[in-house]
């Protein structure tokens, strides 16, 4: 596979887009029969990033070079993700953490942490669940294993509640319904993926200035063609298995910390404590979704202490 297996053209293309990360290399393995590419630099302590939708591992370049002071920082383009290879299953979050594991066991790592965000939580909830024993620390921003909650969220917006932005107290977030659709969506995003896209950013950020023009021109080549938007939303429609597997999983003992922006603190606070015994959860309540965008200063100041302590 090449970095432009998905016709992204040059400009957004992993081999220009590292150049703006300065000691990160891109790198491809294949992992459970799949090839995952991710990007690394930096010494010490093994930290495994996951980046969630619509994005694509650059989504951690505001924190990353910080980070990479300190950790080796791997972040990696999830199974359907980016030019990671885009299967037509395997989108369940175990089998997706048994990616990330096997990634690990071939670089030779003992144990790691992990940061996840969005549908990265998720996967890296599931690295915990399922690979206790290699995980030092886990990180989850605003995204958090699927749970049987999902099933009380609602159809209809409750009166007053769906305008400009997100409602942080009952949050309307269609699109985990739209992304269950099998077929259509790619064909109604084809060759125009941005229409969502920043019509999404704007909903759930405070600040939607705060995702650059090239940021969003990066993400929406990422997901402009029927097979990006196949593999992505195939990340939603395994929800339901992802539910039955977390009836079987024991309560996380590592150091858990959740940060959550003012759409999902409220919810991370409640849910997390069922799931771990050792565990912060940290709200950032002037951010929307997207943290590593808008508040990247206040998660490195909330991170960092916590993966030295």
């Amino acid at each position: 596979m090449n970095e432009n297996s998905n016709d992204i053209s040059d400009q957004y293309s992993d081999t220009e887009l590292i150049k703006n990360l300065p000691g990160f290399e891109n790198k491809y393995i294949t992992v459970n029969g799949i090839k995952l590419h991710y990007v690394e630099s930096g010494t010490g302590k093994p930290l495994i990033c996951l980046p969630g939708w619509p994005q694509t591992w650059y989504s951690l370049q505001p924190v990353a070079m910080q980070l990479a002071e300190e950790y080796r920082v791997i972040i990696i383009d999830l199974r359907g993700m980016g030019t990671s290879e885009k299967p037509e299953s395997g989108y369940d979050k175990k089998t997706m953490a048994t990616d990330i594991h096997q990634l690990v066991l071939q670089l030779g790592l003992e144990k790691v942490s992990l940061m996840g965000h969005d549908i990265g939580g998720m996967v890296a909830m599931s690295f915990a669940f399922n690979f206790p024993e290699f995980t030092e620390k886990l990180i989850v921003l605003d995204g958090s294993h699927p749970s049987e909650g999902m099933y009380q969220m609602p159809l209809i917006p409750s009166p007053g509640t769906f305008n400009e932005k997100m409602d942080g107290k009952m949050p309307y977030a269609w699109w985990m319904g739209f992304n269950q659709v099998k077929g259509l969506p790619e064909q109604l995003l084809e060759g125009r993926f941005h229409l969502l896209q920043d019509w999404l950013f704007n909903y759930v950020m405070i600040d939607e200035s705060k995702m650059t023009e090239l940021e969003r021109a990066v993400y929406a080549a990422a997901y402009n063609d029927k097979e990006s938007i196949r593999a992505s939303n195939a990340w939603y429609q395994t929800f339901q298995q992802d539910i039955e597997d977390s009836k079987h999983y024991p309560q996380l003992t590592m150091p858990v910390l959740g940060i959550g922006s003012y759409i999902s603190y409220n919810y991370m606070n409640y849910g997390l404590p069922f799931v771990a015994t050792d565990l912060q959860v940290v709200g950032i309540m002037d951010s929307g979704h997207y943290l590593f965008e808008e508040k990247p200063k206040e998660v490195l100041d909330i991170v960092l202490p916590f993966l030295a302590s």
